[in-house]
């Protein structure tokens, strides 16, 4: 099918720290693939560098639109979202003084906060606002602030967010790590809708290895920035060089 994501030789250093060192990375269209790795490996930043907001030092970055990022041509994070490329958050980015609803008002509009204070453009928008807190789970509290939300629902409205906008592909940043093994696996069964009924892609970073073990049709492996591994989950769970870059250090 091709690849939606590709990572080519990316490099990118804080001072004197290389976070990330020629890391390459392929996402397919259609599949959900993991990035796994010991803290510090560089996944997040090249998260960050993926969606505009750490600039790279070196390589490429291939978007969907034929979008090529590289060090003398960033690109800002509003264009990669507008080539329908989501990304979710380790600490979650809502409005918790807002309501669910508000919340998504807000999505909606794509105009920052201030779209709170105008009505909804169409019925349409406001409907689809409401079935896609449905789908996650959190029509029930639309009325309640988002502050009052639990931290998996958090996890939960942020996703609703994204998905407002019908992306592409979605990365995912750490989507089990801190919630309950019931809201676990609601969020994995969210994702796996998604992804078979509606095609979407997903690139998912997460420290849970049976989370990520049980849903990522292929799996890369960091190790202090560069990619050390790849291939099915059974490949690299018996890899020993992912075994080492876990547990040898």
């Amino acid at each position: 099918m091709g690849n939606v994501l590709e990572v080519f030789d990316v490099s990118k250093s804080f001072g004197g720290i290389h976070a990330l060192e020629g890391c390459s990375l392929q996402v397919e269209q259609g599949s959900i693939t993991g990035l796994i790795g010991p803290n510090g490996s560089g996944k997040t930043t090249l998260f960050n560098a993926i969606t505009g907001y750490e600039r790279i030092d070196a390589g490429s970055i291939h978007l969907p639109g034929e979008i090529i990022v590289t060090k003398d041509r960033p690109i800002a994070p509003d264009k990669v979202f507008r080539t329908g490329l989501g990304r979710t958050f380790q600490l979650t980015r809502i409005f918790p003084r807002l309501s669910v609803i508000e919340n998504m008002h807000v999505a909606t509009q794509r105009k920052g906060l201030g779209s709170f204070f105008s009505r909804w453009s169409t019925g349409q928008e406001q409907r689809r606002a409401v079935e896609l807190l449905h789908f996650v789970g959190l029509d029930d509290l639309q009325e309640h602030l988002a502050g009052e939300l639990s931290y998996g629902q958090r996890k939960l409205l942020e996703f609703a967010l994204i998905l407002i906008a019908d992306p592409k592909i979605i990365l995912l940043d750490e989507p089990a790590g801190g919630v309950n093994p019931s809201m676990i696996n609601h969020i994995g069964e969210r994702i796996r809708v998604l992804n078979q009924e509606q095609g979407i892609t997903f690139l998912i970073v997460e420290h849970n290895m049976e989370f990520v073990m049980g849903i990522c049709d292929k799996i890369t492996v960091f190790h202090r920035g560069t990619n050390i591994a790849e291939g099915s989950p059974g490949e690299v769970r018996n890899n020993p060089a992912v075994l080492e870059a876990y547990l040898g250090d």
